[in-house]
């Protein structure tokens, strides 16, 4: 259970709560008002992740990213807010950090752009919102919303999801924002990795999952029962400029259902897609009646028949949390029933 509770404060330290009159018909023993649980996990991408390839300074940015997208989040839902807002604000944070694959950090495609796709989704209408092909979007999980709830649209990409955004206010930014150099060094170790291969030379290149891809993702329920799930990436390093992977597509990447769960992935794309990864989760729940651990650990075990490696993160309508991943690690973090942030990398 990943839970935390927000009880309401009674009166000042020294005072006596005010005396309840209950409704006719009501014992006397009933509490005030009942205790309503919130919940948060977040992801930043799993892969090959081990600490023999982490140095101590590298690890804890790391966890300073994750604990800042923590904070973010909860301190949302602490206040009672919404748990779009949670995830939104969540994921945001993730995509203004350099080290993960979204936003800022986004890797480049074959061409020396970057591209950017995300999705958030409001488990208590189904309501959802997508943008794929991205250039120019500081934060892509904003204009995501802005799509769920402004365009009468679920999905958007490219010049018209930018023409879109530039319309309702937000900001473009030149494509110079996204340039980092780790980034660009592993566009050009693919690069030179691929030709090697094609022309038979034998140069290795140690190519590491944090080279070729990544995602971030927020779930989260808030006090009034509500659940909802953000995710956003910048797609594979080298990647044909165009492609989009699982992020944005709604029941592969993204899903949340009041009445179930919601579910944010990561990992080989394609592979998420063609398995339907998100909704599986909540379907499995819905029609088989599994838990939320035993359902994701199903619809991640598809992945892998299938060929494909990842994780995902998840949280049910009662605030229960899994975070399976069949990698040797994935970013994650989540808050426990007492508040305190966990954070994670390596099995």
């Amino acid at each position: 259970m990943v839970l935390f509770s927000a009880e309401p404060i009674l009166g000042a330290p020294g005072q006596s709560p005010p005396a309840r009159v209950p409704n006719k018909g009501e014992p006397d023993n009933q509490p005030s008002m009942e205790t309503k649980k919130i919940g948060l996990a977040i992801h930043g991408g799993a892969g090959t992740i081990e600490p023999s390839n982490m140095t101590p300074e590298r690890e804890r940015e790391y966890r300073t990213g994750l604990e800042r997208a923590l904070t973010a989040g909860y301190e949302i839902l602490k206040r009672g807010g919404s748990s779009l807002d949670a995830t939104e604000a969540a994921v945001r944070a993730l995509e203004d950090d350099p080290h993960f694959n979204a936003g800022k950090g986004s890797v480049f495609t074959s061409a020396g752009t970057n591209e950017m796709d995300a999705a958030i989704m409001d488990g208590k209408t189904l309501a959802a919102g997508a943008v794929a092909s991205l250039k120019h979007i500081k934060n892509p999980i904003n204009l995501a919303r802005l799509v769920m709830e402004k365009s009468g649209h679920v999905m958007m990409d490219g010049e018209g999801a930018e023409a879109f955004a530039k319309e309702n206010g937000i900001e473009l930014v030149d494509q110079k924002y996204f340039f980092t150099q780790e980034r660009w060094d592993a566009l050009q170790k693919m690069k030179a990795a691929e030709k090697n291969r094609t022309s038979g030379t034998g140069e290795k290149f140690l190519i590491t999952d944090q080279d070729r891809h990544g995602t971030v993702g927020a779930v989260a329920l808030d006090q009034n029962g509500n659940l909802a799930a953000a995710t956003s990436t910048g797609g594979t390093t080298s990647k044909r400029p165009g492609r989009v992977g699982d992020s944005p597509v709604i029941g592969a990447g993204t899903y949340a259902n009041n009445d179930t769960c919601a579910v944010s992935a990561t990992g080989d794309g394609e592979y998420f897609i063609r398995a339907t990864v998100a909704r599986d989760v909540s379907a499995l729940m819905e029609y088989r009646g599994m838990s939320l651990k035993e359902a994701a650990q199903a619809a991640l075990d598809k992945v892998a028949k299938l060929g494909g490696t990842g994780g995902l993160i998840a949280i049910d309508h009662q605030g229960n949390v899994a975070l399976p991943f069949n990698t040797a690690g994935m970013y994650r973090g989540y808050v426990d029933p007492d508040g305190k942030f966990v954070i994670e990398i390596y099995r």
